[in-house]
């Protein structure tokens, strides 16, 4: 099954420092590299900061609004995901909590993706 692993995190409060980077990155660069070799892995990405986002609606009268930012106001923003193929919930949840994006107060949202065939 295909799971996807949303990283949410506060944004830091003041910018990290050069080392703080370096040293979460390093753990990051770990984590893809145990996902790559187990197989698992299908693909993975960081995000640009919220301030780079821009949201669209389609209003039920055709109207097209695009806004900056993201939809919801949060004290969390989603940084990134993983999409792994795994066995089940349990190897996804496994996956999930040795994540460096579910440590340190952050969380990883698990979401089974829904596949369906093409008519």
């Amino acid at each position: 099954m295909k799971y996807l692993l949303l990283i949410y995190g506060a944004p830091p409060a003041e910018p990290p420092t050069p080392e703080a980077i370096e040293a979460e990155m390093n753990t990051y660069w770990d984590y893809e590299k145990a996902v790559a070799e187990a197989g698992v892995k299908l693909g993975s990405e960081a995000l640009q900061g919220t301030e780079t986002a821009t949201t669209v609606e389609v209003r039920a009268d055709g109207e097209r609004v695009v806004t900056d930012g993201p939809f919801a106001e949060t004290r969390e923003i989603l940084g990134g995901y993983y999409l792994l193929d795994v066995p089940d919930l349990d190897a996804a949840l496994d996956w999930a909590a040795r994540c460096p994006g579910s440590h340190n107060g952050n969380r990883i949202e698990v979401r089974p993706i829904q596949e369906f065939e093409a008519p």
